[in-house]
């Protein structure tokens, strides 16, 4: 009798542990891409995306961990089968979407630049001819950035995180910087001595990234977010 209570209890173990395992999934931020994800003063990670990952648990009904790492090291994660789905916003473009599967994209982004507050007023891109622009390891930034060197003739200093792109234009070693619309505008909010500057229209798109095995997930993702819009959940946001 003791051994048929003991292998009818290592069965519900051995049956439980994959169905708990299912409720649990796994994502990650670039920590240093404030407001999107940056650290609290208590310890931890706050953002819209931090934010959003809450949302998406409660609207999924499963418990969604929050991992903070350089966002040039996210998608090689994913791919490794690290993390489900990366909830860093992560512009959708051609070249990525060959390799990965986005759900509809939540919120809409433009490239913009930072420059110190002295520095002579950019209208158009050809104006930073000579200059150099820091951007983000890995980033849309940076592979857009890279692809305009030679037309252009700026040169591209890619740094780990942004944090450390927008000190570059701090201490003179970039003379500007380029990110996303609202990580830029937060970063000229929070400082000073650095003034936004020339807006880049894009008609692109921040997603969700999961992998190309990920078509379930995927659809349950693009429900979530759809129900997320509908209620007005990220508007407020």
């Amino acid at each position: 009798m003791r051994r048929s209570i003991l292998a009818a209890a290592a069965a519900v173990i051995l049956f439980s542990a994959p169905a708990l395992a299912e409720d649990v999934l796994k994502t990650a931020v670039d920590g240093t891409f404030a407001p999107h994800a940056m650290p609290k003063l208590s310890g931890g990670i706050e953002g819209f995306n931090v934010d959003l990952a809450d949302a998406l648990s409660k609207q999924l009904g499963k418990k969604i961990t929050v991992d903070a790492a350089q966002f040039s090291g996210l998608i090689p994660a994913l791919q490794a089968g690290t993390y489900d789905f990366i909830v860093a916003p992560v512009t959708v473009t051609k070249e990525r979407a060959e390799n990965l599967l986005f759900t509809e994209g939540y919120l809409n982004t433009d490239f913009q630049f930072i420059t110190k507050t002295d520095a002579s007023d950019i209208t158009k891109l050809e104006d930073l001819k000579g200059k150099v622009i820091s951007v983000n390891k890995g980033s849309a930034y940076d592979s857009w950035a890279r692809g305009l060197e030679d037309k252009i003739g700026w040169k591209i200093e890619s740094y780990g995180t942004q944090t450390d792109a927008v000190q570059a234009v701090l201490s003179g070693r970039a003379d500007a910087n380029v990110a996303g619309n609202t990580a830029i505008q937060w970063a000229a909010k929070s400082n000073p001595q650095i003034k936004l500057s020339y807006l880049y229209s894009t008609g692109l798109v921040w997603s969700i990234a999961l992998r190309k095995d990920s078509a379930e997930l995927r659809k349950s993702l693009d429900q979530a977010v759809e129900c997320l819009k509908a209620d007005g959940t990220i508007a407020k946001l």
